[in-house]
């Protein structure tokens, strides 16, 4: 073994082995994993709201700043050394690859909640390539999930209503062309109040949720990697044929 591996071992080691809960972590008071979930949170100024709308009996905030590092393009040392991603490993619980044991996660949903727009797409990719890469077994017991809160908020004489995307709007103006209604559009989730966050995205009654998946057949997780490599790899090539190979299938669209 190299002098240069064996310091990068040591320092991963170092790192992983660090005791304790990262500081931002709003934890929920409940000790039982089976009800608790995670919500890693998209920017401090949602995270305020999102503390204040939880049940913080079993609804735990993690904020994230920004897009977090891309581990598909760095080291597995230089991944483990971002501040981001050492707070969610710490949060979870579980270790990561070898050292990965499912039965340690302090929590039976970790939901991704990030704004509704194109840069809210961007940081639940580099989260699943996160969780894809360190965290497979997360996403295999189905305890992975996003949030959908409303890109849009319709104010009309018969009450609000909340549209999570440019389809929803079209759809909702269609139906109701000879309606008076005033539209806004939310910048991000931190534009939106306690209680306005709490209906559409953290209340188990009216949100909601996506559950990531990986298809159950021969070949599934290879495939998977290959996906992640192309999209979010250094070969930039791949991902440009990739993209003009499938630009015009709907099913691509939104990714």
């Amino acid at each position: 073994m190299s002098a240069k591996k064996a310091r990068e071992l040591t320092k991963r080691k170092s790192i992983l082995e660090t005791s304790g809960l990262p500081g931002k972590l709003a934890d929920c008071s409940s000790t039982d994993p089976t009800e608790s979930e995670l919500f890693i949170v998209e920017g401090d100024s949602a995270a305020g709201p999102a503390k204040q709308a939880r049940d913080s009996r079993v609804q735990a905030i993690l904020p994230i700043r920004g897009k977090i590092i891309n581990v598909q393009k760095v080291t597995e040392n230089r991944a483990l050394q971002n501040e981001e991603i050492s707070a969610l490993i710490k949060a979870i619980g579980t270790g990561i690859k070898l050292q990965f044991n499912e039965e340690e996660s302090r929590y039976d949903k970790i939901i991704f909640l990030t704004d509704a727009d194109v840069d809210g797409a961007h940081i639940r990719t580099l989260l699943l390539t996160f969780f894809f890469k360190f965290m497979p077994g997360l996403i295999t017991s189905g305890k992975v999930w996003i949030s959908e809160p409303p890109l849009y908020r319709v104010k009309a004489s018969s009450g609000i209503t909340y549209l999570k995307d440019d389809e929803a709007l079209n759809k909702f103006k269609k139906e109701n062309k000879n309606k008076k209604f005033d539209i806004s559009r939310f910048k991000g989730l931190g534009e939106m109040n306690a209680g306005e966050l709490w209906d559409t995205a953290m209340n188990p009654e009216t949100r909601t949720l996506i559950k990531v998946t990986l298809a159950d057949a021969k070949g599934a997780m290879a495939k998977a990697s290959d996906m992640f490599e192309i999209l979010m790899g250094n070969d930039v090539s791949k991902r440009k044929l990739f993209i003009e190979k499938n630009a015009k299938d709907v099913r691509f669209l939104d990714v």
